[in-house]
């Protein structure tokens, strides 16, 4: 009997952890293919330099820090998978 607890509670602490990873599944950089699309996608918005680009988890969308223009002004953007359309651009300051 004390085996068939010891293994349950071993399982049950298995699964709690399995699923805590689950949960907090994290950003993800893009793939070559990915970074040089969305780099191609920067210059052709004017953009001539940037920090990090990373899948954001929790919506799904690219985000790009720091993203710089010709005459200096930064922005942090987001754009939508796929089209890589810019949904969101905000000056960083």
């Amino acid at each position: 009997m004390r085996l068939f607890a010891a293994a349950t509670a071993a399982l049950t602490a298995a699964a709690a952890l399995a699923a805590a990873g689950v949960a907090q599944a994290k950003d993800r950089d893009p793939t070559p293919q990915e970074r040089t699309q969305i780099e191609a996608k920067l210059r052709a918005e004017g953009y001539v330099q940037w920090d990090d680009i990373e899948l954001e988890d929790d919506n799904g969308l690219w985000e790009v820090d720091d993203a710089k223009t010709a005459d200096g002004r930064k922005f942090d953007l987001r754009l939508k998978p796929g089209s890589l359309e810019i949904v969101s651009r905000r000056a960083d300051d």
